[in-house]
């Protein structure tokens, strides 16, 4: 009876813990997606069920919003309570989410856009909106009208500086970061700010500005550059703490330019959410030569066994799982690299010549090459299977590096590659796309999917044992969880890289996709960008 009672205990607590882990600290109401990934955690796993394995087939188009622009679409679309919002570079938007009519528009012109254009989405807390923008504003936006409530600029703002990210709002504070970190003097910055008015709460540096960190970036020559932030962050809601994905050091693949580890770049570092102290953090590319940024929003999970992990799906083209139960608000760890122990890797798209030096004389080919493995939307974790899902980028490079090194002036892009830009990658026809299942618990594959294009877009599972992807070849997918079977597919007929969102409203499940990316550094630009519901008729 005592051993009976203990595994009754055991399995409360676990299914408690789960429970609150999926909160992080906000509800999430079944039928609403109020953050990036869902959830502060970032599973972007959906209870709704009522579309599912049997009739999944039957999904028609609902309803479309064409936008006024044609943009570098990779925003997260957001659903409260009926409304969904969405953002481009310089466009917010809201629109009725199950009859795509628009409820209201704003345009900010910005006089300094960032090299690629691009929003990826809105913060929601409180009843109020939250949003970067590419000249290193913060905004707060009343969510009736859009109107600005506050504005914030960042005190790192400057020449390459930009805020592409979908923020995360949680307990008062709005959780930001800024990118630019392949630029000369733009380094990586948190910032949790009030959400009431703005003010900046706290900063945290990825290159700290004194200790031993400090001492990993040797080469009094060239700026100290890297460690940016261009995807979201998670939180830890219960344990206060944030989870946070930094960029690459740069010049991206001179690393005889950079001696040292150049902490924190490339690696996943939580924080104490409250104060913006460092609490651990794991380097996953050490060395970094490849411009294999750690950039996908660090996924917290609580497998069946009751593992508290991390997943971490980056352009290095590996799904890592770090283990996170020792990382607590009051953690003093003497190791920080012990704190967040990895666990598993396994590839999530092709690796070739990964260890092979560039080379000053001849080009190098390698896979992932710079838009390969994993980008802006990382793993997706679904409790009911017990599985992780990642899509990725199956796209090689070749890089020669520079003979004699200019340092360009702030903001000036640093990549290090003698070779013009334009022939880094292979051609684009050669650049395909994988979906595969991992087990969350060992990190071994279930099963994959190679698509015919890249693969960007969220990947959405569902309590209706499916699995929402979609390609840049207009390709949208609903897959089986269990076997990764396509139930359904439908041609968009314009390239995805955004979120795909499912929800309630208008009185049924819908299923929202971002879709329509025109953007100079992807294969398959497209002529509109636009807004798809689809639902059961």
């Amino acid at each position: 009876m005592s051993i009976l009672r203990r595994t009754l205990s055991t399995a409360c607590m676990l299914f408690l813990f789960a429970l609150l882990e999926s909160s992080a600290g906000a509800q999430v109401a079944d039928g609403d997606w109020l953050n990036y990934n869902r959830t502060l955690a970032g599973d972007r796993f959906s209870p709704l069920k009522e579309i599912n394995r049997s009739n999944v087939a039957q999904l028609k188009s609902i309803c479309t919003y064409k936008l006024p622009e044609v943009s570098s679409l990779q925003t997260g679309p957001l659903v409260v309570d009926g409304t969904m919002y969405f953002t481009t570079d310089e466009g917010s938007y809201a629109i009725d989410a199950s009859t795509c009519a628009e409820k209201w528009k704003q345009h900010r012109h910005i006089d300094t856009p960032s090299m690629l254009l691009v929003n990826r989405g809105f913060a929601y807390a409180n009843g109020r909106l939250f949003r970067g923008t590419s000249d290193s504003h913060v905004l707060a936006m009343d969510p009736a009208d859009g109107h600005v409530l506050w504005d914030h600029v960042i005190d790192a703002q400057g020449p390459g500086v930009s805020i592409p990210m979908a923020p995360i709002a949680a307990n008062g504070l709005v959780y930001v970061g800024n990118a630019g970190g392949d630029q000369a003097n733009v380094t990586g910055h948190v910032y949790a700010l009030d959400a009431k008015d703005g003010r900046k709460v706290w900063r945290f540096d990825v290159v700290p500005g004194t200790g031993p960190a400090l001492s990993t970036w040797t080469n009094p020559k060239y700026p100290i550059s890297g460690g940016a932030f261009w995807t979201s962050f998670t939180l830890d809601g219960p344990n206060g703490v944030l989870y946070v994905p930094a960029g690459n050091p740069a010049p991206d693949f001179d690393s005889e330019r950079r001696t040292g580890d150049n902490l924190y770049t490339d690696s996943v570092i939580a924080i104490d959410a409250a104060t913006g102290r460092i609490l651990g953090y794991n380097q996953l590319v050490k060395r970094d030569s490849h411009d294999w940024d750690v950039d996908s929003p660090p996924t917290l999970a609580t497998t069946r066994s009751g593992k508290r992990i991390v997943a971490s799906a980056n352009k290095d083209g590996l799904l890592s799982i770090l283990d996170r139960s020792r990382v607590t608000r009051g953690a003093t760890p003497a190791d920080l690299t012990a704190v967040l122990p990895l666990l598993s890797q396994m590839p999530t798209t092709t690796r070739e010549n990964v260890d092979a030096p560039l080379s000053r004389d001849h080009l190098v080919h390698f896979c992932p090459g710079i838009q390969g493995g994993v980008e802006w939307n990382g793993a997706a974790f679904s409790p009911d299977t017990n599985s992780l899902f990642v899509a990725a980028v199956d796209w090689c490079a070749n890089v020669r590096l520079k003979r004699d090194v200019e340092v360009p002036p702030s903001g000036g892009l640093r990549l290090g590659n003698e070779n013009p830009f334009a022939d880094i990658f292979d051609p684009p026809d050669k650049a395909k796309g994988w979906l595969t299942a991992f087990d969350a618990e060992s990190g071994k594959v279930r099963w994959k999917y190679q698509a015919p294009h890249p693969m960007l877009a969220g990947v959405t599972p569902t309590a209706g044992g499916l699995v929402f992807a979609a390609d840049l070849g207009g390709q949208i997918y609903a897959m089986d969880a269990e076997t990764g079977k396509i139930l359904w597919q439908t041609d968009a007929g314009q390239s995805t890289g955004g979120g795909i969102v499912t929800y309630h409203a208008g009185g049924r499940q819908l299923i929202g996709v971002a879709s329509g990316m025109k953007s100079p550094m992807w294969p398959g630009g497209a002529q509109q960008s636009r807004i798809l519901v689809y639902g059961l008729r």
